[in-house]
């Protein structure tokens, strides 16, 4: 893509919903949909952070491109995969995950055709895809080992990339169930605070504790293999319930 192409970028309907809008490798804005909305933590779609984007586009100039953070296909087919598997003790979640599917086939198409109709400039990149090209591209690197690790994305919970010049490919991929930050997610809640929200209060106390768990923890629920790779423990955790 030419360098003077401006691309704006769009994460929501998880937590923290943003946009951003960037020209080759310059970023022009940056924004969290709740500094508008005033609601912490913001997951809805970031009307209001598009628009403040948008205002910053140069008379004239149309976006060649609006790419969203994940693929909705592949998060889609994670959750009947999910439910169907677990049948029927997921029973409780379901209402949650009918309102998730509902605004992923019918109402995300809309919100983002609403700033961009022309559907070939839509692109729906794989989250963890988005993660490793977040950290490469504006690194001061030609040639990188990128690490991903977070929650879930679609299938991915950890996942391993080269960085070679303008291209970046997967090596590797741990996948849900098995993941470091639902793990973490989890001592989140088991402590009291809410997850996708406390987790950094979690690791602002860490510094002050000790491991006295660290054995029971790296013994019962975990099992980390010698080349890094790893799988939880599943009887002790309800990440698919």
């Amino acid at each position: 893509m030419a360098s003077q192409s401006y691309v704006l970028g769009v994460s929501a309907l998880f937590h923290d919903s943003a946009a951003a809008l960037v020209r080759g490798d310059e970023i022009i804005a940056a924004v969290q949909e709740e500094r508008f909305s005033r609601q912490k933590g913001d997951w809805r779609f970031p009307h209001a952070a598009i628009k403040y984007c948008r205002s910053l586009l140069p008379k004239n100039e149309a976006l060649a491109a609006v790419s969203f953070y994940e693929n909705p296909l592949l998060k889609i087919d994670r959750i009947i995969s999910n439910a169907k598997s677990n049948y029927p003790k997921g029973a409780p979640i379901w209402p949650a995950t009918l309102r998730t599917l509902r605004m992923i086939d019918r109402e995300l198409p809309a919100w983002l055709r609403s700033i961009e109709p022309d559907d070939d400039k839509i692109h729906f990149v794989p989250h963890h895809r988005s993660h490793a090209a977040s950290a490469f591209y504006p690194s001061p690197f030609e040639h990188a080992a990128i690490l991903v690790v977070d929650g879930a994305g679609e299938w991915a919970t950890t996942s391993i990339w080269v960085g070679e010049g303008d291209l970046i490919e997967q090596l590797y991929e741990i996948r849900f169930p098995h993941s470091l930050g639902l793990l973490f997610s989890a001592f989140t809640q088991y402590c009291g605070f809410k997850v996708n929200s406390g987790e950094y209060k979690l690791m602002g106390l860490a510094p002050y504790g000790r491991p006295v768990f660290r054995d029971l923890i790296r013994e019962n629920l975990i099992d980390v293999r010698d080349d890094g790779s790893f799988m939880l423990n599943m009887r002790y955790f309800g990440f698919a319930t």
